[in-house]
Protein backbone atom coordinates (compact mmCIF):
# COMPACT_ATOMS: atom_id res chain seq x y z
CA UNK A 1 0.00 0.00 0.00
CA UNK A 2 1.37 3.31 -0.73
CA UNK A 3 2.48 6.37 2.08
CA UNK A 4 0.19 9.03 2.25
CA UNK A 5 2.10 12.15 0.86
CA UNK A 6 0.95 16.01 1.88
CA UNK A 7 1.43 17.89 -1.56
CA UNK A 8 4.75 19.42 -1.77
CA UNK A 9 3.75 22.94 -1.63
CA UNK A 10 2.06 22.42 1.97
CA UNK A 11 4.94 20.07 3.32
CA UNK A 12 7.40 23.12 2.22
CA UNK A 13 4.88 25.80 3.87
CA UNK A 14 4.96 23.51 7.30
CA UNK A 15 8.65 22.13 7.55
CA UNK A 16 12.08 23.16 6.42
CA UNK A 17 13.82 19.93 4.15
CA UNK A 18 17.01 19.00 5.78
CA UNK A 19 19.50 16.71 3.05
CA UNK A 20 22.54 14.74 3.80
CA UNK A 21 24.35 13.05 0.87
CA UNK A 22 26.71 9.62 0.57
CA UNK A 23 28.07 9.28 -2.40
CA UNK A 24 30.02 6.38 -3.09
CA UNK A 25 32.52 6.48 -6.07
CA UNK A 26 34.06 3.17 -6.92
CA UNK A 27 38.19 3.66 -8.35
CA UNK A 28 39.50 2.47 -11.62
CA UNK A 29 42.79 1.29 -10.31
CA UNK A 30 43.41 -2.42 -11.91
CA UNK A 31 43.31 -3.88 -8.86
CA UNK A 32 41.05 -4.35 -5.47
CA UNK A 33 41.66 -2.18 -2.34
CA UNK A 34 43.70 -4.28 -0.06
CA UNK A 35 44.80 -7.15 -2.71
CA UNK A 36 46.11 -7.94 -6.27
CA UNK A 37 42.86 -9.50 -7.62
CA UNK A 38 41.51 -7.46 -10.83
CA UNK A 39 39.00 -4.76 -10.23
CA UNK A 40 37.29 -5.04 -13.41
CA UNK A 41 33.95 -4.41 -14.49
CA UNK A 42 31.93 -7.29 -15.72
CA UNK A 43 33.86 -10.54 -15.58
CA UNK A 44 32.04 -13.92 -15.00
CA UNK A 45 31.33 -14.69 -10.75
CA UNK A 46 33.98 -15.33 -8.51
CA UNK A 47 36.27 -15.27 -11.01
CA UNK A 48 38.26 -12.27 -9.59
CA UNK A 49 38.67 -13.28 -5.97
CA UNK A 50 41.72 -14.54 -3.61
CA UNK A 51 42.36 -15.50 0.25
CA UNK A 52 42.73 -11.95 1.18
CA UNK A 53 38.99 -10.40 -0.72
CA UNK A 54 37.15 -13.57 0.85
CA UNK A 55 38.82 -13.08 3.81
CA UNK A 56 39.80 -16.69 4.14
CA UNK A 57 42.20 -17.23 7.98
CA UNK A 58 45.71 -16.35 7.57
CA UNK A 59 45.35 -14.08 4.67
CA UNK A 60 46.88 -10.29 5.09
CA UNK A 61 45.38 -7.46 3.50
CA UNK A 62 48.16 -4.56 1.73
CA UNK A 63 46.99 -1.07 0.66
CA UNK A 64 46.49 -0.07 -2.71
CA UNK A 65 48.73 3.02 -3.14
CA UNK A 66 46.87 4.08 -6.44
CA UNK A 67 44.06 4.42 -4.52
CA UNK A 68 45.59 6.56 -1.73
CA UNK A 69 46.67 8.72 -4.39
CA UNK A 70 43.12 9.24 -6.01
CA UNK A 71 41.44 9.67 -2.85
CA UNK A 72 44.34 12.18 -1.86
CA UNK A 73 43.26 13.93 -5.83
CA UNK A 74 39.21 13.93 -4.72
CA UNK A 75 39.92 15.40 -1.45
CA UNK A 76 42.04 18.35 -2.61
CA UNK A 77 39.37 18.87 -5.90
CA UNK A 78 36.88 19.05 -3.05
CA UNK A 79 38.59 21.87 -1.65
CA UNK A 80 39.15 19.44 1.49
CA UNK A 81 41.86 19.34 4.07
CA UNK A 82 44.14 16.07 3.63
CA UNK A 83 45.27 14.40 6.50
CA UNK A 84 48.89 14.06 8.01
CA UNK A 85 47.99 10.91 9.41
CA UNK A 86 45.49 8.40 9.09
CA UNK A 87 44.09 4.92 9.59
CA UNK A 88 42.29 2.37 8.60
CA UNK A 89 39.20 0.56 10.96
CA UNK A 90 37.09 -2.22 10.76
CA UNK A 91 33.30 -1.68 10.49
CA UNK A 92 31.53 -5.09 11.99
CA UNK A 93 28.49 -6.08 10.70
CA UNK A 94 26.96 -9.57 9.40
CA UNK A 95 26.02 -9.10 5.44
CA UNK A 96 26.28 -12.03 2.88
CA UNK A 97 28.06 -9.73 0.53
CA UNK A 98 30.67 -9.03 2.67
CA UNK A 99 32.50 -12.26 3.38
CA UNK A 100 35.06 -11.15 6.06
CA UNK A 101 32.16 -10.05 7.93
CA UNK A 102 33.46 -6.65 8.66
CA UNK A 103 33.95 -3.88 6.08
CA UNK A 104 37.72 -1.99 5.98
CA UNK A 105 36.87 1.39 6.60
CA UNK A 106 37.68 4.72 8.17
CA UNK A 107 35.86 5.78 11.33
CA UNK A 108 37.41 9.05 12.64
CA UNK A 109 40.11 9.93 10.82
CA UNK A 110 39.32 10.08 7.28
CA UNK A 111 41.61 10.66 4.91
CA UNK A 112 39.97 13.80 3.22
CA UNK A 113 38.11 16.24 5.52
CA UNK A 114 36.33 20.02 5.57
CA UNK A 115 35.59 20.58 2.22
CA UNK A 116 32.78 22.11 -0.16
CA UNK A 117 31.58 21.96 -3.31
CA UNK A 118 29.87 25.11 -5.14
CA UNK A 119 27.10 23.51 -7.48
CA UNK A 120 25.16 25.84 -10.46
CA UNK A 121 21.64 25.36 -10.34
CA UNK A 122 19.23 25.50 -13.65
CA UNK A 123 18.53 29.34 -13.41
CA UNK A 124 22.66 29.80 -13.05
CA UNK A 125 21.88 30.19 -9.23
CA UNK A 126 25.42 28.88 -6.72
CA UNK A 127 24.73 26.92 -4.21
CA UNK A 128 27.73 25.82 -1.86
CA UNK A 129 27.60 22.48 -0.27
CA UNK A 130 29.45 21.95 2.75
CA UNK A 131 31.67 18.36 3.00
CA UNK A 132 32.30 16.77 6.00
CA UNK A 133 34.71 13.78 5.15
CA UNK A 134 35.52 11.69 1.82
CA UNK A 135 37.08 8.49 2.88
CA UNK A 136 38.68 4.72 1.96
CA UNK A 137 36.61 1.56 1.94
CA UNK A 138 35.99 -1.39 0.07
CA UNK A 139 33.19 -2.19 -1.81
CA UNK A 140 30.72 -5.15 -0.75
CA UNK A 141 30.14 -7.73 -3.35
CA UNK A 142 26.54 -7.67 -5.27
CA UNK A 143 23.47 -9.55 -4.18
CA UNK A 144 21.27 -11.02 -7.13
CA UNK A 145 17.91 -11.99 -5.70
CA UNK A 146 16.05 -14.73 -7.78
CA UNK A 147 12.24 -15.13 -8.21
CA UNK A 148 10.07 -12.60 -6.78
CA UNK A 149 8.21 -9.65 -9.33
CA UNK A 150 10.77 -6.84 -8.01
CA UNK A 151 14.05 -8.32 -8.12
CA UNK A 152 14.37 -7.27 -4.45
CA UNK A 153 14.81 -9.57 -1.31
CA UNK A 154 11.68 -9.21 -0.40
CA UNK A 155 9.72 -11.94 -2.25
CA UNK A 156 12.94 -13.90 -3.50
CA UNK A 157 13.32 -17.18 -3.59
CA UNK A 158 16.95 -17.27 -3.10
CA UNK A 159 20.13 -15.40 -3.82
CA UNK A 160 23.09 -15.55 -5.66
CA UNK A 161 26.14 -13.88 -4.63
CA UNK A 162 29.27 -12.53 -6.98
CA UNK A 163 32.18 -11.73 -4.99
CA UNK A 164 34.42 -9.69 -7.90
CA UNK A 165 33.42 -6.51 -6.72
CA UNK A 166 34.13 -7.01 -2.72
CA UNK A 167 37.28 -5.35 -2.11
CA UNK A 168 36.88 -2.76 -4.81
CA UNK A 169 38.47 0.52 -3.76
CA UNK A 170 35.41 2.98 -2.52
CA UNK A 171 35.81 6.45 -1.43
CA UNK A 172 32.52 7.80 -0.14
CA UNK A 173 31.93 11.73 0.39
CA UNK A 174 29.54 12.67 2.89
CA UNK A 175 28.19 15.82 3.12
CA UNK A 176 27.29 18.13 5.86
CA UNK A 177 23.78 18.48 6.88
CA UNK A 178 22.54 20.93 3.43
CA UNK A 179 20.27 23.79 5.18
CA UNK A 180 18.71 26.44 3.34
CA UNK A 181 17.90 24.01 0.27
CA UNK A 182 14.23 25.16 0.57
CA UNK A 183 11.62 24.19 -2.27
CA UNK A 184 15.05 23.41 -4.30
CA UNK A 185 16.28 20.48 -2.33
CA UNK A 186 15.32 17.44 -4.85
CA UNK A 187 17.60 19.96 -7.42
CA UNK A 188 20.13 20.17 -5.35
CA UNK A 189 20.75 16.96 -4.39
CA UNK A 190 20.68 15.90 -8.16
CA UNK A 191 22.77 18.89 -9.36
CA UNK A 192 25.34 17.70 -6.40
CA UNK A 193 25.67 14.32 -7.74
CA UNK A 194 25.97 15.17 -11.43
CA UNK A 195 29.07 17.41 -10.28
CA UNK A 196 30.04 15.02 -8.02
CA UNK A 197 30.25 13.28 -11.42
CA UNK A 198 31.87 15.60 -13.41
CA UNK A 199 34.46 16.23 -11.20
CA UNK A 200 35.30 12.35 -10.40
CA UNK A 201 35.70 11.95 -14.41
CA UNK A 202 37.41 15.35 -14.76
CA UNK A 203 40.14 13.75 -12.26
CA UNK A 204 40.20 10.25 -14.49
CA UNK A 205 39.57 8.28 -11.17
CA UNK A 206 36.03 6.77 -11.70
CA UNK A 207 34.22 6.13 -15.29
CA UNK A 208 31.64 7.10 -12.25
CA UNK A 209 28.75 5.34 -14.53
CA UNK A 210 25.60 4.42 -12.34
CA UNK A 211 23.89 1.98 -14.12
CA UNK A 212 27.15 -0.18 -13.42
CA UNK A 213 27.22 0.69 -9.63
CA UNK A 214 30.45 2.96 -9.77
CA UNK A 215 28.49 5.76 -8.67
CA UNK A 216 26.05 5.44 -6.07
CA UNK A 217 23.79 7.97 -3.67
CA UNK A 218 22.75 7.72 -0.20
CA UNK A 219 20.06 10.02 0.41
CA UNK A 220 19.10 11.16 3.65
CA UNK A 221 16.74 13.25 4.30
CA UNK A 222 14.58 14.69 7.72
CA UNK A 223 12.35 17.86 8.31
CA UNK A 224 12.23 20.51 10.87
CA UNK A 225 9.49 22.92 12.10
CA UNK A 226 10.58 26.11 10.49
CA UNK A 227 12.24 28.84 13.06
CA UNK A 228 13.39 25.34 14.80
CA UNK A 229 16.79 24.80 15.69
CA UNK A 230 17.24 20.44 16.19
CA UNK A 231 17.22 18.65 12.87
CA UNK A 232 14.07 16.08 12.06
CA UNK A 233 14.61 12.29 12.33
CA UNK A 234 16.38 11.54 9.27
CA UNK A 235 15.60 8.71 6.39
CA UNK A 236 18.49 7.07 4.44
CA UNK A 237 17.31 5.78 0.54
CA UNK A 238 19.77 3.66 -0.42
CA UNK A 239 21.84 3.05 -3.53
CA UNK A 240 19.95 4.89 -5.95
CA UNK A 241 21.37 4.81 -9.31
CA UNK A 242 20.11 7.51 -11.58
CA UNK A 243 20.32 11.28 -11.42
CA UNK A 244 15.92 11.77 -11.95
CA UNK A 245 15.68 9.08 -8.99
CA UNK A 246 17.69 10.89 -6.56
CA UNK A 247 15.94 14.22 -7.48
CA UNK A 248 12.17 12.12 -7.58
CA UNK A 249 13.57 9.68 -4.09
CA UNK A 250 13.92 13.62 -2.15
CA UNK A 251 11.06 14.66 -3.38
CA UNK A 252 9.19 11.51 -2.15
CA UNK A 253 10.42 12.04 0.96
CA UNK A 254 9.44 15.25 1.63
CA UNK A 255 5.95 14.53 0.91
CA UNK A 256 5.83 11.07 2.68
CA UNK A 257 7.82 12.59 6.20
CA UNK A 258 5.58 15.79 5.79
CA UNK A 259 2.07 13.63 5.88
CA UNK A 260 3.13 11.72 8.86
CA UNK A 261 4.45 14.50 11.06
CA UNK A 262 1.33 16.68 10.33
CA UNK A 263 -0.72 13.73 11.20
CA UNK A 264 0.74 13.61 14.42
CA UNK A 265 3.14 10.88 14.50
CA UNK A 266 6.97 10.39 14.23
CA UNK A 267 9.67 9.57 11.70
CA UNK A 268 11.68 6.23 12.00
CA UNK A 269 15.01 6.15 11.44
CA UNK A 270 15.69 3.59 8.93
CA UNK A 271 16.67 2.94 5.73
CA UNK A 272 14.52 2.95 2.77
CA UNK A 273 14.93 1.53 -1.01
CA UNK A 274 13.76 3.48 -3.77
CA UNK A 275 11.33 1.62 -6.52
CA UNK A 276 11.40 3.02 -9.95
CA UNK A 277 9.04 1.02 -11.28
CA UNK A 278 6.24 3.17 -8.85
CA UNK A 279 8.35 6.27 -7.70
CA UNK A 280 8.27 5.45 -3.91
CA UNK A 281 10.42 4.61 -1.52
CA UNK A 282 9.86 1.63 0.71
CA UNK A 283 11.09 0.93 4.45
CA UNK A 284 14.53 -1.10 3.98
CA UNK A 285 15.39 -1.53 7.93
CA UNK A 286 16.19 0.23 11.50
CA UNK A 287 19.14 2.36 10.59
CA UNK A 288 21.94 1.61 12.76
CA UNK A 289 24.22 4.10 15.00
CA UNK A 290 27.94 4.44 14.33
CA UNK A 291 28.58 2.53 18.32
CA UNK A 292 26.46 -0.26 16.73
CA UNK A 293 29.48 -0.86 14.14
CA UNK A 294 32.37 -1.65 16.91
CA UNK A 295 34.48 0.45 15.05
CA UNK A 296 38.05 -0.69 15.86
CA UNK A 297 41.47 0.10 14.35
CA UNK A 298 42.81 -2.28 11.43
CA UNK A 299 45.61 -4.39 13.51
CA UNK A 300 47.31 -5.67 9.86
CA UNK A 301 47.32 -2.13 8.06
CA UNK A 302 49.88 0.33 8.63
CA UNK A 303 48.69 4.29 9.75
CA UNK A 304 48.92 6.27 6.47
CA UNK A 305 50.99 10.01 6.28
CA UNK A 306 51.02 11.19 2.96
CA UNK A 307 53.81 14.19 3.14
CA UNK A 308 52.93 17.54 2.03
CA UNK A 309 55.48 17.77 -0.45
CA UNK A 310 53.55 14.64 -2.29
CA UNK A 311 50.17 15.93 -1.35
CA UNK A 312 51.53 19.41 -3.31
CA UNK A 313 52.35 17.49 -5.89
CA UNK A 314 49.43 15.81 -6.47
CA UNK A 315 47.73 19.09 -6.37
CA UNK A 316 49.46 20.63 -9.16
CA UNK A 317 47.95 17.32 -11.40
CA UNK A 318 44.40 18.66 -10.73
CA UNK A 319 42.07 19.58 -13.85
CA UNK A 320 40.32 22.30 -14.68
CA UNK A 321 36.81 23.21 -12.43
CA UNK A 322 34.45 20.89 -14.69
CA UNK A 323 31.62 23.83 -14.15
CA UNK A 324 34.30 26.65 -15.45
CA UNK A 325 35.30 24.43 -18.09
CA UNK A 326 31.61 24.22 -19.34
CA UNK A 327 31.16 28.20 -19.34
CA UNK A 328 34.49 28.70 -21.09
CA UNK A 329 33.32 26.10 -23.94
CA UNK A 330 30.22 27.75 -24.22
CA UNK A 331 31.44 30.74 -24.67
CA UNK A 332 34.09 29.69 -27.04
CA UNK A 333 31.63 27.49 -28.97
CA UNK A 334 29.04 30.06 -29.12
CA UNK A 335 26.44 27.39 -27.80
CA UNK A 336 22.89 29.14 -26.45
CA UNK A 337 22.48 27.67 -22.90
CA UNK A 338 19.54 25.14 -24.46
CA UNK A 339 22.24 23.61 -26.88
CA UNK A 340 25.12 23.63 -24.07
CA UNK A 341 22.30 21.50 -21.97
CA UNK A 342 22.07 19.08 -24.72
CA UNK A 343 25.57 18.49 -24.68
CA UNK A 344 25.99 18.09 -20.85
CA UNK A 345 22.52 15.89 -20.73
CA UNK A 346 24.35 13.73 -23.47
CA UNK A 347 27.81 13.12 -21.27
CA UNK A 348 29.18 14.29 -24.70
CA UNK A 349 31.14 17.51 -23.64
CA UNK A 350 34.76 15.52 -23.51
CA UNK A 351 33.34 14.01 -27.49
CA UNK A 352 32.63 17.05 -28.47
CA UNK A 353 35.62 19.00 -27.33
CA UNK A 354 37.54 16.17 -28.89
CA UNK A 355 35.80 16.48 -32.36
CA UNK A 356 36.40 19.84 -32.39
CA UNK A 357 39.87 19.47 -31.64
CA UNK A 358 40.24 17.34 -34.53
CA UNK A 359 38.81 20.03 -37.07
CA UNK A 360 35.25 20.10 -36.87
CA UNK A 361 32.89 23.09 -36.24
CA UNK A 362 31.34 22.98 -33.32
CA UNK A 363 27.66 22.76 -34.03
CA UNK A 364 28.33 20.15 -36.45
CA UNK A 365 30.04 18.22 -33.70
CA UNK A 366 27.20 18.75 -31.24
CA UNK A 367 24.83 17.72 -33.51
CA UNK A 368 26.08 14.20 -34.25
CA UNK A 369 27.02 13.59 -31.13
CA UNK A 370 23.59 14.83 -29.41
CA UNK A 371 21.32 13.35 -32.25
CA UNK A 372 22.71 10.74 -34.40
CA UNK A 373 25.05 9.23 -32.37
CA UNK A 374 23.15 9.62 -28.99
CA UNK A 375 20.28 8.03 -30.48
CA UNK A 376 22.54 4.59 -31.27
CA UNK A 377 23.39 4.61 -27.73
CA UNK A 378 20.36 4.82 -26.30
CA UNK A 379 18.95 2.17 -28.31
CA UNK A 380 21.94 -0.69 -27.75
CA UNK A 381 22.02 0.40 -24.14
CA UNK A 382 25.35 1.94 -24.02
CA UNK A 383 27.57 4.90 -22.87
CA UNK A 384 28.07 7.69 -25.79
CA UNK A 385 32.10 6.62 -25.55
CA UNK A 386 31.26 3.23 -26.31
CA UNK A 387 29.35 3.70 -29.47
CA UNK A 388 32.06 2.61 -31.91
CA UNK A 389 33.17 6.10 -33.82
CA UNK A 390 35.99 7.93 -32.38
CA UNK A 391 36.02 12.15 -32.30
CA UNK A 392 38.26 11.94 -35.06
CA UNK A 393 35.91 9.91 -37.47
CA UNK A 394 32.81 12.21 -36.72
CA UNK A 395 35.47 15.02 -37.71
CA UNK A 396 36.15 13.08 -41.12
CA UNK A 397 32.38 12.20 -41.57
CA UNK A 398 31.47 16.07 -41.19
CA UNK A 399 34.81 16.88 -43.48
CA UNK A 400 33.06 14.56 -46.27
CA UNK A 401 29.70 16.20 -45.47
CA UNK A 402 31.52 19.78 -46.33
CA UNK A 403 33.67 18.51 -49.33
CA UNK A 404 29.92 17.25 -51.03
CA UNK A 405 31.05 13.65 -51.50
CA UNK A 406 28.40 12.52 -49.01
CA UNK A 407 25.25 14.03 -47.48
CA UNK A 408 23.82 14.01 -43.89
CA UNK A 409 21.64 10.86 -44.78
CA UNK A 410 24.79 8.91 -46.30
CA UNK A 411 26.85 10.06 -43.49
CA UNK A 412 24.74 8.09 -41.37
CA UNK A 413 25.55 5.56 -43.39
CA UNK A 414 29.22 5.97 -43.16
CA UNK A 415 28.56 5.80 -39.46
CA UNK A 416 27.08 2.26 -40.08
CA UNK A 417 30.07 0.97 -41.87
CA UNK A 418 32.56 2.68 -39.23
CA UNK A 419 31.22 0.59 -36.43
CA UNK A 420 30.41 -2.61 -38.71
CA UNK A 421 34.25 -2.13 -38.67
CA UNK A 422 34.47 -1.45 -42.68
CA UNK A 423 37.39 1.07 -42.04
CA UNK A 424 37.69 5.20 -41.35
CA UNK A 425 35.14 7.13 -43.03
CA UNK A 426 36.58 7.33 -46.31
CA UNK A 427 37.39 3.80 -46.90
CA UNK A 428 33.55 3.07 -46.31
CA UNK A 429 32.40 5.30 -48.60
CA UNK A 430 34.33 3.70 -51.51
CA UNK A 431 33.37 0.52 -50.44
CA UNK A 432 29.39 1.24 -50.28
CA UNK A 433 29.35 3.04 -53.32
CA UNK A 434 28.25 6.19 -51.37
CA UNK A 435 30.07 9.16 -52.78
CA UNK A 436 26.93 11.92 -53.74
CA UNK A 437 26.23 11.96 -58.02
CA UNK A 438 26.76 15.44 -59.30
CA UNK A 439 27.03 14.35 -62.69
CA UNK A 440 24.59 16.68 -64.81
CA UNK A 441 24.03 14.07 -67.10
CA UNK A 442 22.93 11.23 -64.88
CA UNK A 443 21.07 14.35 -62.32
CA UNK A 444 19.23 15.64 -65.53
CA UNK A 445 18.06 12.20 -66.81
CA UNK A 446 16.82 11.23 -63.50
CA UNK A 447 15.50 14.81 -62.82
CA UNK A 448 13.05 14.01 -66.48
CA UNK A 449 11.88 10.73 -64.88
CA UNK A 450 9.92 12.65 -62.14
CA UNK A 451 9.06 15.17 -64.14
CA UNK A 452 7.23 13.07 -66.33
CA UNK A 453 6.06 10.94 -63.39
CA UNK A 454 4.88 14.40 -61.44
CA UNK A 455 2.86 16.32 -64.44
CA UNK A 456 1.24 18.36 -61.72
CA UNK A 457 3.88 19.26 -60.05
CA UNK A 458 5.44 20.36 -62.78
CA UNK A 459 2.49 22.63 -64.07
CA UNK A 460 2.72 24.45 -60.10
CA UNK A 461 6.33 24.87 -61.25
CA UNK A 462 5.77 26.43 -64.64
CA UNK A 463 3.15 29.09 -62.52
CA UNK A 464 5.48 30.27 -61.01
CA UNK A 465 4.84 28.38 -57.37
CA UNK A 466 8.85 27.38 -56.97
CA UNK A 467 8.22 25.93 -53.40
CA UNK A 468 6.73 22.67 -55.23
CA UNK A 469 10.02 21.82 -56.38
CA UNK A 470 10.53 20.03 -53.29
CA UNK A 471 8.17 17.00 -53.83
CA UNK A 472 10.54 16.66 -57.44
CA UNK A 473 13.56 16.17 -55.58
CA UNK A 474 12.23 13.95 -52.86
CA UNK A 475 11.83 12.05 -56.21
CA UNK A 476 14.99 12.45 -57.70
CA UNK A 477 16.77 11.74 -53.95
CA UNK A 478 14.79 8.59 -53.98
CA UNK A 479 15.50 7.31 -57.63
CA UNK A 480 19.15 7.56 -56.67
CA UNK A 481 19.29 6.36 -53.24
CA UNK A 482 19.65 9.65 -51.21
CA UNK A 483 23.29 10.21 -52.93
CA UNK A 484 21.70 13.03 -55.62
CA UNK A 485 23.28 16.70 -54.97
CA UNK A 486 20.31 18.07 -53.91
CA UNK A 487 21.46 21.38 -54.19
CA UNK A 488 21.54 21.17 -57.74
CA UNK A 489 19.12 18.42 -58.69
CA UNK A 490 16.77 21.85 -57.65
CA UNK A 491 18.76 23.94 -59.93
CA UNK A 492 18.85 21.34 -63.04
CA UNK A 493 14.71 21.06 -62.07
CA UNK A 494 13.98 25.01 -62.20
CA UNK A 495 16.39 24.71 -65.63
CA UNK A 496 13.80 22.51 -67.28
CA UNK A 497 10.84 23.97 -65.97
CA UNK A 498 11.81 27.48 -66.68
Amino acid sequence: MSDPLLSYEDALAAYEPVLGLEVHVELNTESKMFCGCSAEFGAAPNTHTCPVCLGLPGSMPAINGKAVESAIRMGLALNCSIAEWCRMSRKNYFYPDMPKDYQTSQYDEPIAYDGYLDIELSDGEVFRVEIERAHMEEDAGKLTHMGGATGRLHGADYSLIDYNRAGVPLIEIVTKPILGAGERAPEIARTYVEAIRDLMRALGVSDVRMNEGSLRCDANVSLKPWGRERLGTRTETKNINSFRSIESAVRYEIQRQAAVLSGGGTIQQCTRNWLEHIGETSFGRSKEEAEDYRYFPEPDLVPIAPSREWVEELRATLPENPGLRRNRLQEVWSFSDAEMRDVVNADALDLVEATVAAGCAAPAARKWWTAELSRRANEAGIGLDEVGVTPVQVAAVQALVEAGTINDKLARQVFDGVIAGEGEPAEVVTRRGLAVVSDDGALGDAVQKAIAANPDVADKIRAGRVQAAGALIGAVMKEMRGQADAGRVREIILEQLS
